[in-house]
């Protein structure tokens, strides 16, 4: 059922905020009337996990099968990184007073740098996760005895979303695997324990500033839901991607590109 409500702006876009398999097809005059109200565009995704496949996906996990249904590889990873941190869920505040400069530090070695990070945005991110339903899970230093990164996890009725994910750099670049460990305990704790029907990590990138989606799929078995896509824009915006779209390859602005790359998967 269609509620104007459910939608929230995201650079632009109206997007659906609650579980993603509750999102109805949209007429044109719901998205429209949407689009009165602000925003460039309206992105509807629907049918989710639909059989047929298609240009556009949820990266979602279903079942939990333990360090069984792992690769040998994989569970010697995770348990390096067991030896090394504890993933404990912490409050609000914990978050707010530690989080910046480890997200800030995380930002920087994005392959692209296609999205800003600064105290206000985060402090307003915080906000945000305050008003709604959001988990937040600190990787803690065993020897140091702090936290050195932590994760953000928004929670429906029987679902939920992987959210902001961030550790100081350093951690990524030695043989400690925090993210191993991390997901591992993310997928235990919201799958077999609280016995959610399944989780994700969001739709598929546009931009593909991070390869978050190929690490979970390539190690936990995470899997692609397919699902169809309708963008409705706002009359002048719609003008001008049509306009651009034959030009797509040559755009030298990445986001500009980002934009056409969606308008194909249509």
């Amino acid at each position: 059922m269609f509620s104007e409500s459910d939608y929230e702006i995201y650079r632009h876009a109206w997007r659906y905020g609650l579980s993603p398999d509750c999102e109805p097809m949209l007429n044109d005059s719901q998205s429209n009337s949407m689009l009165q109200k602000g925003g460039w565009m309206v992105r509807n995704t629907y049918d989710f996990d639909q059989k047929e496949e298609s240009d556009f996906w949820y990266v979602i996990k279903d079942s939990f099968g333990g360090m069984d249904e792992l690769s040998s590889n994989v569970r010697r990873k995770i348990r390096r990184a067991f030896e090394v941190f504890d993933y404990i869920l912490i409050d609000h505040s914990l978050l707010r007073s530690i989080g910046y400069p480890i997200i800030e530090a995380s930002y920087k070695e994005y392959k692209i740098k296609d999205r800003n990070m600064n105290q206000a945005i985060f402090e307003n991110y915080l906000d945000y996760c305050n008003e709604h339903n959001y988990d937040y899970w600190g990787i803690y230093d065993k020897d140091k005895k702090e936290i050195v990164g932590f994760c953000t996890v928004h929670k429906w009725d029987y679902s939920c979303e992987y959210g902001k994910t961030a550790i100081w750099p350093n951690y990524l670049h030695d043989s400690t695997y925090p993210y191993y460990g991390l997901y591992y305990k993310l997928n235990e704790y919201y799958i077999d324990t609280q016995k959610f029907k399944y989780v994700t990590d969001s739709a598929r990138s546009i931009t593909e500033h991070s390869n978050i989606h190929q690490f979970l799929e390539q190690n936990f078995n995470f899997r692609k839901a397919y699902c169809k896509l309708k963008i409705t824009y706002k009359w002048w915006f719609g003008i001008i991607v049509h306009l651009l779209y034959p030009f797509r390859s040559i755009i030298p602005s990445r986001n500009v590109r980002a934009v056409l790359k969606m308008h194909g998967m249509q």
